[in-house]
């Protein structure tokens, strides 16, 4: 921050955090089709340690509504099974050697309500960050006003700068969660 600046990249880097965490969670959000980082989240207890699902096992799309993972070692295709059946994801892996299939189960429409609910839940979260970053910006034009370093006219340029800065984040966020809620009631 130089003197009697605000300093408006890293508030446009923290912002650009919070729509790219956002865009993680949705990745991770399942909709009808299938995905390899709809697996991203799962761990298993692998030699000791609580290791990525990824790091254990090849993760591969072969069809739509098919996702196969090829465990690497014979010894941990138990845990792998275990882990995806334990997570909240609702799969069911079947076991062919080293091989696991997990077909997609059709999503109800019951089902789809409430990922909807769960992307605004997140869209929302997203948001709340956003303005907390805003907020932090406009505590940083106080101090620097209070302090003689900021004119008044220089701080409503600076508000308004950094107002901008977040509607466009919050417009981006609309348009993701739009994006995906489309995504998930598409059947």
């Amino acid at each position: 921050m130089s003197d009697g600046e605000p300093d408006i990249d890293d508030l446009t880097r923290r912002m650009d955090g919070a729509v790219e965490a956002l865009r993680k969670e949705f990745s991770g959000l399942r909709t009808g089709r299938a995905s390899a980082s709809l697996l991203e989240p799962i761990t298993v207890d692998a030699y000791g340690a609580s290791m990525p699902l990824n790091q254990v096992g090849t993760i591969n799309v072969p069809e739509p509504r098919m996702i196969s993972v090829q465990v690497w070692d014979k010894g941990l295709v138990k845990s792998v099974e275990k882990a995806i059946r334990n997570s909240a994801l609702g799969l069911n892996p079947q076991v062919d050697g080293t091989l696991m299939r997990i077909p997609l189960p059709e999503l109800s429409e019951e089902r789809r309500g409430e990922l909807v609910k769960v992307a605004h839940r997140y869209a929302e979260q997203a948001r709340v960050a956003i303005r907390n970053v805003r907020r932090d910006g406009m505590d940083q034009l106080k101090k620097l006003e209070k302090d003689g370093g900021l004119s008044q006219d220089d701080h409503k340029v600076w508000a308004d700068e950094i107002q901008a800065l977040t509607d466009r984040h919050v417009e981006l966020v609309n348009d993701l969660l739009q994006h995906k809620e489309k995504d998930i009631v598409t059947v």
